[in-house]
């Protein structure tokens, strides 16, 4: 089958971009032709690579009418859309309804935000978008209900699959550890784009309570600020960490790496972390690849209460705070740097789920949906 992806894709840095890359690459491995069609913002130029077929600029609203015309001309049967509200162009990215409006061929909904309280325009961009597709996958059952009960999209259009995870290269921790210059201290690590909401703020303060009885103690904040939050306000979230970091006075506790880590990279930092901090403040963040990363990798987590890590977490799989509780933070990175076997126990719960979230695995759970709906949809224009 031919598939075609709306989506931000490489080189964009841009962690949509990232999920519609594996997922191309890993539906292309069970036998689909997949091509892209990639979404610009307008201060970027990018080389794509040739699984691009069109580059639509994001604030362009024309664009997305032609990008729909090209796909009803070309020799593509399906398309994936992407969604998250921030990369398409105008209000809240109701571009791209400008897209579907004039889409001839059958699309799937891929959610990565589902907000439980939306404004009225949010609401009824998703909306329209499930109604008007022939499925909704999201990544939560959280979602799944949020979808049918607040969006009005039938259940039986609804799919939830795991975010996809990488398959990482494991690492010993402590010659990894060696390498990165921070042997034989306890490893806290935090990955991803920065900007607020982000709540590396709050990891910053916990570990301000865990210096005493931890002087050795490192915080690992690894990725660059988000590139588009860049642009509008430079590094003053950075900035922002640097003076609390030295106002907390926990400047030999904090390290940065300031960069987009690779893939390698990324599973360097993750299996060297004696324990992966997930410190969102916001309660609804429907998914974090972050956290699936950290999964994936079977670390031993701890978590502010955000949906996403309720759900993934649930079952004994990390330690969940009551609140966004910087405090209550330190106190469960401390139980886990204080004893070995639960360090061991979450390592295992985590790395258990983590085995089923692998690329390969969420790879062929889609080109069963696709099977399924598309047989649907046969049976659907015969009778």
């Amino acid at each position: 089958m031919n598939i075609a992806i709306l989506s931000t894709y490489f080189p964009r840095e841009c962690g949509i971009a990232s999920f519609a890359r594996d997922l191309r690459n890993n539906l292309m491995l069970c036998g689909e032709q997949v091509s892209i069609l990639a979404i610009s913002d307008k201060n970027g130029y990018y080389n794509y690579p040739p699984e691009v077929v069109f580059d639509l600029e994001e604030d362009n609203r024309d664009q997305y009418v032609i990008a729909a015309e090209f796909v009803n001309t070309a020799k593509i049967d399906l398309v994936f859309v992407e969604h998250e509200y921030g990369i398409f162009g105008g209000n809240n990215g109701d571009f791209v309804l400008d897209f579907i409006e004039n889409l001839e061929k059958p699309f799937i909904l891929n959610t990565h935000t589902v907000l439980p309280s939306p404004d009225f325009h949010k609401r009824r961009i998703l909306s329209t978008l499930g109604q008007k597709s022939m499925a909704v996958i999201c990544m939560t059952h959280r979602s799944s209900e949020l979808l049918n009960k607040v969006y009005n999209i039938p259940l039986n259009k609804l799919y939830m699959v795991h975010h996809g995870v990488p398959i990482f290269e494991e690492k010993p921790r402590d010659e990894t550890k060696r390498i990165y210059g921070v042997e034989d201290r306890p490893l806290v690590v935090t990955f991803g784009f920065l900007g607020p909401g982000k709540g590396i703020e709050l990891g910053i303060k916990a570990i301000s309570f865990l210096k005493e009885k931890y002087p050795d103690i490192i915080y690992l904040v690894a990725g660059e600020t988000h590139p588009n939050l860049r642009k509008k306000m430079g590094e003053a979230y950075r900035d922002f960490l640097v003076e609390l970091i030295q106002t907390l006075e926990v400047d030999n506790n904090i390290r940065f790496i300031n960069k987009y880590l690779s893939i390698k990279e990324l599973g360097e930092v993750l299996y060297m972390a004696d324990v992966y901090l997930t410190p969102y403040p916001h309660r609804n963040q429907a998914v974090s690849g972050t956290l699936s990363y950290a999964v994936g990798c079977g670390r031993a987590i701890v978590s502010t209460p955000y949906d996403y890590a309720l759900e993934v977490l649930a079952g004994g799989r990390g330690l969940i705070a009551n609140d966004a509780n910087p405090e209550e933070l330190a106190s469960l990175i401390d139980k886990i740097l204080s004893d070995h076997q639960l360090k061991e126990n979450l390592e295992e719960k985590a790395g258990k789920l983590g085995k089923t979230m692998t690329w390969p695995q969420v790879g062929k759970r889609y080109v069963s949906i696709i099977e399924n709906i598309m047989q649907t949809e046969v049976e659907r224009k015969v009778f």
